[in-house]
């Protein structure tokens, strides 16, 4: 064949077929279209609403009055700095930073810490370093729907997703569902599950897990030798629950990082690990700031050192995050002040639920989130047989009324129908979602003309 003969050149796929898969699970993704064309009150009033998107919109005035004030960038930052894993300077801060608040056993030193560009960075790098391709990272349901592409896209690892059917995930029961899940992929695929990923506090049902619970979960990791993950990025966003008082309401449960419980005799000291970082506690997405804590594995360390090169944190960022972390007063004045419109934004969305009757997981006193059963809803006003897929027909609803919510198939959600609305917002923006959320079940919002006089709580 000559080199000119074009009529016999075989076309060949122009990426490969991993790469094909992701860009097809991505095309499929809402919230990409969704970033292109957001709400705004003056310049697009027919944008989408976004309470999808784990972001805490609550103090941003607070922390760019902040960041105006020391940014001045010292000449070193435009260099690369200390390496990939992160400034010296930004290490000492953040181990100091969450010596106070974490409250570990051990306390934390510089050298246990690697920063990345955010904590998805941070979770793809464990999951590469823990497991070949195939081999199983364990994770409850529902869960994060990103942690699955963090996971698996890159290095390879296969979610293994552990259901509770009617029983509390946060009870120390639990453990027996984690332990048939581990059995049951090891049995079926013949590859070891390596690791067990807790999000903790969970996102998104927005508890804290018990500290019994993580001890139990301890001894099931060493029992079989895997990893356990502690990712602790809502560490801080912890707050009071005011309105959930009904009968059989989870009680709430103080945040215990699992650094914080004595290895001995429950979990070799290098099977545990930390992550937090500063988007959600600090409402900063978009520095791109977290934190790999690992305190007994130099193995690990070493091993991501390298990879680090592709997480770097923009020098600016660096510098930002780590004068925040060393201003102690700021820091707590912060996250009091944080916790507290938490506290009054959950309040306003979960009496909303109620006033509408709409079903919730009750209990949350952590993160950002509510849990909503918008399918028992849009059943009961539309009246209409149950679609052969019911989170896909309202979610199709909400995309139609533009608002964007996190679905419930992609957090791995047991039942049909669930979804996650994300309440750090300013009451307008809040009363101008669910006003739009229950225009997409059906459902007259009845806070339409006084959503001040709704919350019964002010930000």
């Amino acid at each position: 064949m000559s080199s000119g003969d074009s009529s016999a050149t075989v076309r060949l796929a122009t990426v490969s077929n991993r790469a094909a898969k992701v860009s097809k699970e991505t095309a499929a993704n809402k919230m990409w279209d969704v970033f292109t064309d957001l709400y705004d009150a003056a310049t697009n009033e027919n944008g989408f609403v976004n309470v999808g998107v784990a972001e805490n919109f609550l103090m941003h005035g607070t922390l760019l009055d902040y960041i105006r004030t020391h940014a001045d960038l010292p000449p070193h930052y435009l260099t690369y700095n200390d390496g990939g894993d992160g400034s010296r300077r930004l290490k000492t801060a953040a181990s100091r930073f969450l010596n106070r608040h974490l409250k570990p056993v051990v306390p934390l030193k510089p050298e246990h810490l690697m920063v990345t560009n955010g904590v998805s960075a941070a979770i793809e790098h464990l999951a590469w370093a823990f497991t070949d391709p195939g081999e199983g990272i364990l994770l409850g349901r529902p869960h994060y729907g990103a942690l699955l592409p963090d996971m698996t896209s890159r290095p390879e690892a296969e979610v293994v997703p552990v259901s509770f059917d009617d029983l509390d995930p946060f009870e120390v029961r639990c453990v027996t569902k984690y332990e048939r899940a581990l059995l049951d992929f090891e049995a079926r695929t013949g590859k070891r599950v390596r690791a067990l990923m807790l999000c903790h506090p969970h996102n998104p049902l927005g508890r804290c897990y018990p500290r019994e619970t993580i001890i139990e979960l301890m001894k099931f990791c060493q029992r079989y030798q895997i990893h356990l993950i502690s990712d602790e990025i809502y560490a801080l966003s912890v707050w009071e629950n005011t309105v959930d008082t009904a009968p059989g309401t989870p009680p709430p449960v103080k945040f215990v990082s699992a650094l914080s419980i004595p290895t001995q005799g429950l979990i070799d000291a290098n099977l545990l690990h930390a992550l937090w970082g500063m988007s959600k506690d600090f409402g900063a997405n978009g520095l791109r700031v977290g934190v790999i804590i690992s305190q007994s594995n130099p193995e690990l360390l070493a091993a991501i050192k390298g990879p680090t090169l592709y997480s770097y944190v923009s020098g600016l960022s660096d510098h930002i995050a780590s004068s925040i972390l060393e201003n102690e007063g700021f820091t707590d004045r912060y996250i009091t002040v944080n916790q507290r419109k938490l506290s009054e934004s959950y309040a306003f969305v979960a009496r909303a639920m109620q006033d509408h009757d709409i079903e919730y997981a009750a209990g949350c006193n952590a993160s950002f989130f509510v849990w909503v059963n918008l399918g028992k809803a849009y059943l009961r006003n539309k009246q209409i047989p149950i679609p052969a897929d019911l989170t896909r027909t309202v979610m199709d609803e909400l995309i139609s009324k533009r608002v964007f919510l996190a679905d419930g198939t992609a957090f791995g959600s047991e039942k049909p129908g669930w979804f996650r609305i994300v309440f750090s917002h300013p009451r307008p923006f809040l009363d101008k979602a669910l006003g739009r959320i229950m225009a997409a079940i059906g459902e007259p919002y009845k806070y339409a003309s006084k959503p001040e006089c709704s919350a019964r709580a002010k930000l």
